[in-house]
């Protein structure tokens, strides 16, 4: 049986390749751990054995693991879907949110962030297939959005996130990569003078057609 540190290596070689076939390396390409239903135990293991970053989709679980001091050496990111009455828990808890996904939770953690004094990092994310059943700004809300984010002064918009539809076929999916990756550049430079850093692209299964498409994380 695989250890996590033997894992991670062996997911690190394939990001590496992926990423040499956009002329980039492995070194430009942040790796998430979605940690969830794993213990603070294995999470340490993890952050020693040099994941970039921690990744939690659960408010209870994430809040847990942090007073065991599971996240100790590495990022820790929100990356499941965020009620507006859990803002309080992971605002000014977590280095970045990934899933911002309306302008309600947006202006939420706004407040909850003013109220701390500080900035918190975001990503907005897209629903790219325009699932009913899935949150996320449609393609063309992600402008408007990121517009309302920039005239706020306690939140700070790192760029995108996405997540295709769960079933998507492979060509599919690639595309719903490359548009997104399209909206990354466009916002980047109407509105970011080219500043943003992250397009948060691809799961277990299919990160490396993400990464080929422009992913960054």
């Amino acid at each position: 049986m695989s250890t996590i540190a033997e894992n991670i290596a062996a997911i690190r070689a394939r990001i590496d390749a992926a990423a040499r076939t956009t002329g980039r390396t492995g070194a430009d390409i942040t790796l998430v751990a979605a940690t969830k239903m794993n213990d603070a135990a294995r999470v340490r293991e993890a952050v020693a054995a040099g994941i970039d970053a921690c990744g939690e989709n659960r408010v209870q679980e994430m809040t847990e693991k942090l007073a065991q001091g599971a996240y100790t050496g590495a990022p820790l990111h929100f990356i499941g879907h965020l009620q507006t009455n859990k803002v309080r828990q992971v605002v000014g808890k977590v280095d970045l949110i990934q899933s911002v996904d309306s302008p309600e939770l947006l202006a939420m953690i706004e407040k909850r962030a003013a109220g701390q004094g500080i900035v918190q990092d975001i990503l907005l994310e897209v629903n790219i297939g325009r699932e009913a059943a899935k949150s996320g700004f449609a393609p063309e809300k992600v402008l408007p959005a990121a517009e309302a984010a920039l005239e706020r002064t306690h939140v700070r918009v790192r760029g995108l996130m996405t997540i295709p539809p769960a079933d998507a076929q492979r060509d599919a999916n690639f595309r719903y990569f490359q548009e997104v990756q399209a909206l990354y550049v466009d916002m980047n430079q109407k509105l970011f003078h080219n500043e943003l850093e992250y397009l948060s692209m691809g799961m277990s299964g299919d990160y490396e057609d993400a990464i080929r498409a422009g992913a960054t994380m």
